[in-house]
């Protein structure tokens, strides 16, 4: 493993894998290894379903037996046919699948690494993680073989490349679907491979800029985390989740397919996400809770109610988290369906969840922490962590004072892989600094309740003053013919930055002037929007996080613009 670092940055590592004194060494992990976690569902609930899989009119059904089974046979082919062993790293490109999470849960029992790769990111991406990661195989889905084989004199030495199923395009590729019809695999041969701190993710970050960094997280992270997640939102076997987001991230893959092995749950793996159809499946497959991101939300209210009426389906909670998630989103969301919001915050760096709001609060306590301070709260921190508001120099700032959302527990990763410089400095006070701000609020008992005010790097400095421009988002979003709106800082030289507004209509009528006059009604001269952009659509990850910092050369004409404030050219 090549963890670049200084000794002084480990130790403050070290300290940002502790919580609450309990140093990472003292496990909170039930399980010694993912492996371990499997087989222990397996002997108490081998027939019962784990996985559906459902990709239009197709479904397949796995229970616990029928996928570790096939986990077996997949990490004996990658152990002994390909050599794989504890440390080594495969890539994956490929798409929500049965024989992804296969091939990704395989890996882990023998303590291989996975870098799950988005095949919607450009090819220098997966150029760059491939050899990056020192990768030793490639696992690719049939119709990205084309794509990898263009790629291929890029790749610096990989010695194994498999077609994950299907006919083969391709005869120098390994069939995964045939080798693994082979042999009768020792399952008790294959549970210790794989240690607590083995790697099992390596999760090159979506940034708009720069050189993506390699997060990497240990089979411990993973299981205390989910551990976490299950013990909050009390997830049992009866629960079923609904899984509609990638699962070549976090969100999709920890939330939706780990958390229900801790509790003994099943999934609904969707091929993607189709708002049109998202209730009907629910109600087919017998889902009755799911995670999502607040643009699905969104999505889904764009629907309408009707198709939720005609399914009926039984979904007492869905988790939301991964972006920014206005008040009117989930005002509208509630109110549109009754089906309870549960907001949480998390990162790659965190495994993904830190803290979430409390289930099932009476619904003025919900209601209160989730639409009346001008943000949803993200909620409280989780078992395996702790946070914190801090200022630069590393102390708790008061109660409601922005500073930066800080988190330190077992479920910190490992480091970022070969970024000696991003280790030291997102770790400087022995926490890892999350770039997000933030501020606390107390309940009655003193617990703090957490808000994400926007990146620290999203913050519109204008005129030397910090503006959050998720506050803004706020208003844009109110007005009435808006669809979706978003407050953009962009150059200006007279001011460094100016505010302007990226606006969806919802109502074609909506004006320039409609917008501004709206915005001047909440805001101060200063904070609000001084321009309007209209557009279709948002740029998006593939995780569904809006990319704000690439509005900004859509204003790019107004860099010269010097705007004054109509008020005080009244009063002169």
């Amino acid at each position: 493993m090549s963890h670049s670092y200084t000794p002084e940055t480990a130790q403050k590592i070290a300290a940002a894998r502790t919580v609450h004194g309990r140093k990472f060494d003292d496990s909170l992990a039930k399980w010694p290894n993912f492996a371990h976690l499997f087989k222990s569902q397996v002997s108490v609930r081998g027939d019962q379903t784990y996985l559906i899989y459902r990709n239009g009119s197709d479904r397949e059904e796995l229970t616990y037996n029928d996928m570790f089974d096939r986990m077996c046979r997949t990490a004996h082919f990658m152990h002994t046919k390909l050599g794989l062993t504890e440390g080594d790293r495969l890539v994956t490109v490929a798409y929500n699948h049965v024989d992804t999470v296969v091939l990704t849960f395989a890996a882990w029992m023998i303590g291989v690494t996975v870098v799950p790769f988005n095949a919607g990111e450009a090819d220098e991406r997966l150029v760059f993680a491939v050899n990056n990661a020192d990768a030793k195989a490639i696992f690719v889905m049939p119709e990205m073989v084309e794509r990898v084989e263009s790629l291929r004199s890029q790749f610096e030495d990989i010695p194994n490349f498999v077609q994950i199923n299907g006919d083969l395009i391709n005869a120098e590729y390994l069939s995964m679907a045939v080798e693994c019809t082979y042999g009768n695999p020792n399952a008790d041969a294959l549970m210790d491979l794989a240690k607590p701190t083995s790697e099992a993710l390596i999760v090159y970050t979506s940034g708009t800029t720069g050189t993506p960094k390699g997060v990497v997280l240990d089979q411990q992270n993973i299981i205390v985390c989910c551990q976490s997640i299950a013990e909050w939102q009390r997830i049992t076997p009866e629960h079923r989740f609904m899984l509609v987001l990638p699962i070549h991230h976090v969100n999709g893959l920890m939330v939706t397919l780990v958390t229900p092995v801790i509790a003994g749950a099943s999934t609904v793996l969707n091929h993607k996400f189709s708002a049109s159809s998202y209730w009907h499946v629910a109600a087919e497959e017998g889902a009755n809770c799911g995670s999502v991101v607040p643009t699905v939300l969104s999505f889904l209210c764009e629907a309408g109610k009707k198709n939720f009426e005609d399914a009926k389906p039984n979904i007492e909670f869905l988790i939301c988290g991964a972006g920014p998630l206005t008040v009117q989103t989930v005002q509208r969301f509630e109110d549109t369906f009754g089906v309870e919001v549960v907001h949480g915050y998390g990162l790659s760096e965190t495994t993904v969840y830190t803290c979430y709001i409390p289930r099932g609060l009476p619904k003025a306590e919900h209601d209160k922490w989730l639409r009346a301070f001008g943000y949803p709260a993200i909620g409280r921190a989780i078992s395996c962590n702790e946070m914190d508001i801090q200022d630069p120099m590393g102390k708790t700032v008061a109660e409601g004072e922005k500073g930066e959302i800080v988190v330190r527990g077992q479920n910190v990763m490992q480091c970022y892989y070969k970024r000696p410089d991003a280790n030291a400095d997102s770790f400087t006070h022995g926490w890892f600094r999350s770039g997000d701000e933030g501020f606390y609020k107390c309940d009655e008992d003193g617990n703090k309740y957490f808000f994400i005010t926007g990146r620290l790097k999203e913050l519109i400095i204008r005129g030397g003053v910090n503006y959050s421009p998720l506050e803004i988002d706020e208003v844009i979003n109110s007005i009435a013919g808006v669809k979706a709106g978003m407050a953009v800082g962009f150059e200006n030289n007279m001011y460094g930055e100016e505010i302007g507004a990226y606006v969806v209509k919802e109502d074609a009528n909506l004006t320039e002037e409609a917008v501004l006059a709206a915005c001047a009604e909440h805001l101060s001269f200063a904070k609000r929007p001084k321009v309007v952009v209209f557009g279709d659509d948002f740029p998006v990850t593939s995780t569904g996080k809006y990319q704000r910092l690439k509005l900004k050369g859509l204003f790019a004409e107004w860099a010269d613009a010097q705007f004054r404030d109509p008020s005080k050219q009244k009063s002169a």
